[in-house]
């Protein structure tokens, strides 16, 4: 009996006026090949935040549509909702 952990990030998209890029990261629990169980978690990186942490899949993806002028509109926001 082998059991194993299994993660991917199985969706990526790109959502909303200023780009969001949400990650859906999938956890599976093989035993000999054979699906135990398996969770999803989901988190945003927005417009100016750090992605360094992040995937070089999801990097690619946040350099591309993060552009200074999407960082920029998304901060004037912020500040207008203040």
């Amino acid at each position: 009996m082998a059991l194993e952990k299994v993660i991917s990030e199985d969706k990526i998209e790109i959502v909303g006026e200023f780009k969001a890029v949400q990650v859906r990261t999938c956890t599976k629990v093989l035993e000999d090949g054979v699906e135990l169980s398996s969770g999803y978690h989901r988190h945003v990186v927005v417009a100016g935040q750090d992605y360094s942490n992040e995937s070089a899949e999801v990097q690619a993806i946040c350099a591309a549509v993060h552009t200074d002028a999407v960082v920029a509109a998304y901060q004037a926001s912020l500040e207008e909702g203040e």
